[in-house]
Parts: structure tokens; C-alpha cells; sequence
């Protein structure tokens, strides 16, 4: 069963494949703040208008000094066309095995026309310098998301 995290609690180590071959993990980004965002699938039509949103607010998230990681259960091969698709500028990890979306809670029970199956539940996680996280938020409305953790960040 996924973890329920909330603020203050020690953000869960990852180490996972991401766009371009290369592996990231928590520790790469030790030093900085985090924005975790956890979205269903690739080249989705609400996937797709959250990562444009980040991307568009990109500049302002690193002068901020924050870093912008989105994770899906999509292969690598799914995120490096997604990204290429839509110019996206930060790595998006690939969870194929759902490890790390079940130590973050966000691998969840959902139903859709009567019909229940597992899948991501949107949810960003602001992670703070100092490893513990920051801010959560839970069931994620894309329209107005991206400006909402950037006000976050830079309060933090």
C-alpha cells in the first residue's frame, strides 16, 4: 500500500532512469529546492497542458532556485518523444516499476465509470533544501497549478 506523505517528513530516496538515458536520484538534487510533480501519462491532454505550464514557468522556478522533476509510470522512450513534442526543458523520470510512486503515496485506487484500476493520482510535492517536503498538493486542477507552486517556492 502507497505511504501517505505530508509536510515535514523526510522526502523518499529515488534513483530512476529519466529522458536522454541518463539516471537521477534525490541526492543530485541535494542543495536546491524540488518540484515533484507526479502526472499520469505522456502526450495526455491534462499531462500535456501541466508540463507546458512548468516549462513555460521554467526561468522563474530556477531563479527561485527550484528544480522541476515530473514522474510518470511512461517508459523512457515515451518521455524522450513527449519532451521533444513539446520542447519540455527539465527531466521527466520514468517509474516503470512504480516504486517510487508508491513510496510517494500517489500510486493509487481510482474509478472511473464504475470501473476500478490503479493509477497516478496528480500530485505535486515541493521539496525543500533540506530534503524534507515542503508542500503538498493532493488531487491536482492543472488550470493555475504551475503559478500556485511557483508562489510556493518563492515563499519558501
Amino acid at each position: 500500500m502507497s505511504a501517505v506523505l505530508k509536510v515535514g517528513d523526510k522526502a523518499p530516496a529515488f534513483d530512476l532512469p529519466a529522458d536522454g538515458g541518463v539516471k537521477r536520484s534525490l541526492a543530485s538534487f541535494k542543495g536546491k529546492k524540488l518540484v515533484l510533480y507526479f502526472y499520469p501519462k505522456d502526450d495526455t491532454s491534462g499531462c500535456t497542458a501541466e508540463a507546458i505550464a512548468f516549462n513555460g514557468l521554467r526561468k522563474e522556478f530556477e531563479k527561485a532556485g527550484a528544480d522541476i522533476v515530473g514522474v510518470s509510470p511512461d517508459a523512457v522512450t515515451s518521455h524522450d518523444k513527449f519532451k521533444k513534442k513539446y520542447e519540455l526543458e527539465f527531466p521527466l523520470l520514468a517509474d516503470t516499476e512504480k516504486s517510487m510512486l508508491e513510496a510517494y503515496g500517489v500510486w493509487v485506487e481510482k474509478s472511473m465509470y464504475g470501473r476500478k484500476y490503479m493509477g497516478v493520482e496528480r500530485t505535486t510535492l515541493l521539496i525543500g533544501v533540506d530534503g524534507k517536503i515542503a508542500k503538498v498538493w493532493n488531487k491536482v486542477k492543472v488550470p493555475g497549478h504551475a503559478e500556485d507552486v511557483l508562489a510556493a517556492v518563492k515563499a519558501l
